[in-house]
């Protein structure tokens, strides 16, 4: 069983999620949360899997409680931060801060449904066309020396790798394109995460546009 917190100051997006997500047999909504300041004690008390959480709140923003869940737990649970608009800058900052990805909030249910199961899992939702967006409205590469330093720990089908990851392919897709095994995908993947040491697809893709490693055109 799948166990949901719901962190949103709208108390009926709240009951509308709730009653979604505790329709299915394999989810449950174990709590719920009006900003995100009651988050940290939240988790602590209810040790979800996954969080949906609001991206902008009155008191602490989804930013924030993203930052202190990763920083105050050694196995913090999976973050969806949702969001009004796909180009809303608070997104992404919520990635960097540790978010697995994020849904728009006019998301149909199902979709909703889909993205808590694949997080859940170790999954993440990547949506390349926004990450590129929102990399090139931040200014990815203004720290590109770095990114010379650490990509030059990647092999070049570690690199390769990182690049197809970036564009949003699965392990069986990325295996496709280089004429590789899944298990062998999946082992560059552990290295790139590792040698990134990043947490997760999306933090690595972020990280490699942070730096110019990979740019947004």
């Amino acid at each position: 069983m799948v166990r949901v917190l719901l962190v949103d100051d709208e108390r009926l997006i709240r009951a509308g999620l709730a009653a979604i997500i505790n329709a299915e047999p394999d989810l449950t909504v174990v709590g719920e949360a009006a900003d995100g300041a009651d988050v940290p004690a939240e988790v602590k008390r209810l040790d979800p899997d996954v969080i949906l959480m609001d991206v902008r709140m009155p008191k602490l923003d989804g930013i924030q409680a993203t930052r202190r869940i990763m920083e105050s737990s050694a196995t913090p649970p999976r973050v969806i931060v949702v969001t009004t608009f796909e180009n809303d800058e608070y997104v992404y900052d919520a990635l960097k801060a540790g978010a697995s990805g994020f849904l728009l909030k006019r998301t149909r249910p199902e979709e909703i449904l889909q993205a808590i199961r694949m997080v859940a899992h170790g999954d993440t939702l990547l949506f390349p066309a926004a990450i590129r967006s929102l990399a090139a409205t931040h200014g990815s590469g203004a720290g590109s020396g770095g990114g010379v330093r650490w990509h030059t720990q990647l092999t070049e089908r570690e690199a390769d790798v990182l690049r197809l990851m970036a564009k949003g392919h699965s392990n069986a897709e990325i295996a496709t394109e280089l004429f590789v095994s899944p298990q062998t995908v999946k082992t560059h993947v552990g290295n790139v995460l590792g040698k990134l040491q990043a947490r997760d697809r999306t933090q690595a893709v972020i990280f490699a546009y942070e730096t110019g490693f990979i740019t947004p055109g």
